[in-house]
């Protein structure tokens, strides 16, 4: 019994603390922005970090962290792009997308931790793409409304230019949690 109750506190200070790294990492791809001359939305790595936590985490612990994440920006914390923060980030054309952050992390989560196997390459593709597809829904129906925007010009805007540099991190986050998932022995 004390054998259980030793390992289930290990796993829980594991995802604990990985919880707050996965935070910490989506700040620092967030940090690391290369603004855009016609959007509102920078590139960044972000969606990397949204990715691993989503699928190592599992659905909870990778919601949670986004969560942090954003809750850290909106009390005014310079984790957003560019060394932004504070509520007017959130309320502003890009708010969508980082709420979408916390979405799409529950959705990658649900999709590449099914009973707790290791996911082929094809369900960690489709689990992060419907993370993606959850961000873009969220941030592109925000920016409209914010800004006032039809459908047509937010995609030219928000969403289009960014789906190559997406194609590569979901590349990029197969690999890496396919080396990293065996590695941390996570269970959600």
């Amino acid at each position: 019994m004390r054998k259980d109750n030793e390992m289930y506190q290990t796993t829980k200070t594991k995802t604990l603390i990985l919880t707050g790294l996965f935070s910490a990492l989506t700040a620092i791809g967030s940090m690391i922005s290369i603004p855009l001359p016609f959007s509102p939305v920078p590139i960044n790595l972000a969606t990397l970090s949204v990715f691993l936590a989503g699928s190592l985490l599992g659905a909870k612990g990778g919601a949670i962290s986004q969560l942090i994440y954003v809750f850290l920006g909106a009390i005014g914390l310079p984790v957003f792009h560019s060394f932004t923060g504070g509520l007017s980030i959130l309320v502003g054309p890009t708010g969508g997308y980082l709420i979408g952050y916390i979405v799409g992390a529950y959705l990658i989560g649900i999709v590449t931790n099914q009973k707790r196997v290791d996911p082929s390459t094809l369900v960690m593709a489709i689990g992060f793409m419907a993370g993606l597809l959850a961000c873009y829904t969220l941030g592109t129906l925000w920016f409209m409304y914010v800004a006032g925007a039809s459908l047509w010009s937010a995609l030219l805007l928000c969403v289009i230019p960014f789906l190559p540099g997406d194609g590569v991190k979901i590349v990029v986050a197969i690999l890496l949690v396919k080396k990293l998932k065996p590695v941390l022995h996570l269970s959600e």
